[in-house]
């Protein structure tokens, strides 16, 4: 006879196991500060959920690529994008292409980042945007790849949103650069202690 007591039991610990075992996962996502002209961002990263795509974006961060570059095409209710030129129109040398993850990542809602590409759906290299409302239309259907969502914005919404509005040029561009000054990985904030 199956002790119903013990089956519970265990249930609720193997529960109780999975989803601290997802807390710890969540605390230990690699988070990003994004210095601007216009203030400064801060994202947490999903490493889970699109692992070579953070880590592509993590190296060009190591190497300082970002460092000096600018949000160089930006549209008002749609998106901010950079990580791909100089705020005098160069482009800064990028890596081989990454493969498409969008169809395991979350949706392009509103303070998301996420890859930049050409129609073709593997050949994101450094440029990236940031959602700045919802576009779920960007998101991976079945037999459509989507825009690889990497990472979300922990705080700099208002940032994001003074970015958007800048006036800009026909194709987009910012009449003067919007410059990104440098992005640096940071130390995730200590959880506060019950006392």
């Amino acid at each position: 006879m199956v002790n119903l007591c013990t089956c519970s039991a265990r249930r609720w610990l193997v529960v109780s196991l999975g989803l601290l075992a997802s807390c710890m996962a969540w605390a230990d996502n690699p988070r990003v500060r994004i210095e601007t002209d216009f203030g400064t961002l801060e994202a947490e990263l999903f490493p889970q959920r699109a692992p070579r795509t953070v880590a592509n974006f993590l190296r060009y961060v190591a190497d300082g690529s970002y460092d000096g570059t600018a949000f160089h095409r930006v549209i008002d209710g749609f998106m901010v994008q950079g990580g791909g030129y100089t705020p005098d129109g160069q482009r800064i040398p990028a890596r081989s292409p990454i493969p498409n993850e969008s169809a395991q990542t979350p949706s392009n809602t509103r303070g998301t980042l996420a890859m930049a590409r050409t129609p073709d759906p593997d050949s994101a290299t450094s440029q990236f945007f940031i959602n700045q409302v919802d576009n779920g239309f960007l998101d991976a259907s079945p037999g459509r790849p989507g825009y690889t969502v990497f990472g979300a914005l922990l705080t700099g919404h208002e940032v994001l949103d003074r970015i958007a509005a800048v006036p800009t040029h026909a194709n987009d561009q910012p009449l003067q650069p919007v410059v990104i000054r440098r992005i640096e990985t940071i130390e995730a904030e200590p959880a506060a202690s019950g006392t």
